[in-house]
């Protein structure tokens, strides 16, 4: 399939670049080149008017004005800033907000997507004062291809936040150990699931049978912590490209590849295991993009297929471990009786349940829209086994 194209005219003629964007967003129909002469309001008034423009200018100056198109996007009627926030505070949150607050964040993405960026064809930035991204695009993107191309201005700031969290890594208490995620990986940025995995009982099947699969292990973090804990064998699976050269990197920098193998499969890899772990995606909606796809899963696809599956991959005595929040209850998207019904409809029993309450910045930010469902959130580990 050939790639998307970006079309725009620039002193009389006619030009085209392959468009990039890793969320999915369709190449802008309107294009006009822009450079620092162009103040905040007129840019955002274009922007908003789903008109794309074309940095020719200061790439330090293109990042001031994105911050300045933030502001006039985030900035609430005036009328409306007292009581939104009191709302904020004492609404119940029912779908409908959610999916309000989605569409206004996918409002807001799609105006500040509209100030671009022209890479060259090594991924270079012909700008003034631009930074050298090209590690960053090489991460993201694979190699160069030899020609130019187009990405929004946020797009490439995803980029280099992600190169920036890849190196430097993320400390996770649980692993003694830093976990560095690759870009489009889910991070494990909130620690309190690790920590569930970290502190539960093993199963005494263990101790005759020391394996255990981890299923959608995205950085790898959850089998490197199993793998910790002395389980002599553990077997990590994903699907996505991106997520196992991330696992398999993370494994070996944890000098634990003799310990854990990485291997490609939709759910579960071939064979029987007295343990297995699963943290899918917590909320039953539509990714917007590739890049969502860790935090949400349509339908509880992959949820519904773990607890369809588990019984048929379960040593005896074995058991499932399924790492899931309840956020979703508290956003109305899925009750706690769907989530039990499924677990009976597969066969399966609960036989313990481990919970810890959530430690991010969003639980305490009562101006957050979802505060009441992030203020209740509860973060289970459930401990399944055979009916």
């Amino acid at each position: 399939m050939d790639a998307p194209r970006i079309e725009w005219t620039e002193d009389g003629a006619l030009r085209q670049a392959r468009w990039r964007s890793e969320r999915g967003a369709p190449p802008p129909k309107r294009v006009i080149v822009a450079d620092d002469t162009l103040s905040a309001d007129a840019a955002f008034d274009l922007a908003t008017q789903g008109t794309a423009l074309l940095w020719r200018g200061d790439f330090q100056n293109a990042r001031q004005l994105l911050v300045a198109l933030a502001r006039r996007v985030d900035r609430p009627p005036k009328k409306s800033r007292r009581r939104g926030a009191v709302a904020a505070r004492e609404a119940r949150t029912t779908p409908e907000t959610f999916h309000a607050v989605r569409l206004a964040r996918s409002q807001r993405a799609r105006t500040l997507g509209m100030l671009l960026v022209p890479l060259g064809a090594a991924s270079e930035v012909p700008l003034r004062r631009a930074p050298d991204l090209r590690q960053a695009c090489e991460e993201a993107w694979g190699p160069p291809d030899g020609a130019p191309s187009v990405a929004s201005l946020r797009e490439l700031q995803g980029l280099v936040g992600a190169h920036e969290g890849r190196r430097t890594g993320i400390e996770v208490p649980a692993l003694g150990a830093r976990i560095h995620p690759h870009y489009g990986v889910f991070a494990p940025v909130r620690g309190e699931y690790v920590d569930l995995v970290a502190r539960a009982p093993l199963p005494d099947a263990l101790k005759s049978n020391g394996l255990a699969f981890d299923v959608g292990t995205g950085t790898g973090v959850l089998a490197a912590v199993l793998s910790r804990r002395g389980i002599a064998r553990v077997i990590a699976t994903e699907n996505s490209p991106r997520a196992l050269a991330c696992a398999r990197e993370n494994v070996g920098r944890l000098k634990l590849a003799g310990r854990v193998e990485v291997v490609g499969a939709d759910l579960f890899p071939e064979g029987l295991a007295p343990l297995i772990v699963c943290n899918p995606p917590w909320v039953p909606a539509r990714p917007s993009s590739p890049l969502e796809r860790g935090i949400y899963d349509e339908g509880s696809a992959m949820l519904r297929g773990f607890l369809r599956g588990l019984g048929a991959h379960l040593a005896a005595e074995g058991e499932g471990w399924l790492v899931l929040s309840d956020l979703a209850e508290h956003l109305g998207l899925r009750s706690r009786e769907e989530l039990l019904a499924w677990i009976a409809e597969a066969g399966l029993k609960v036989i313990g349940r481990e919970d810890i309450r959530p430690r991010h910045p969003k639980a305490d930010d009562a101006d957050d829209p979802l505060h009441a469902a992030r203020a209740a959130e509860v973060t289970s580990l459930w401990r399944l086994a055979a009916g």
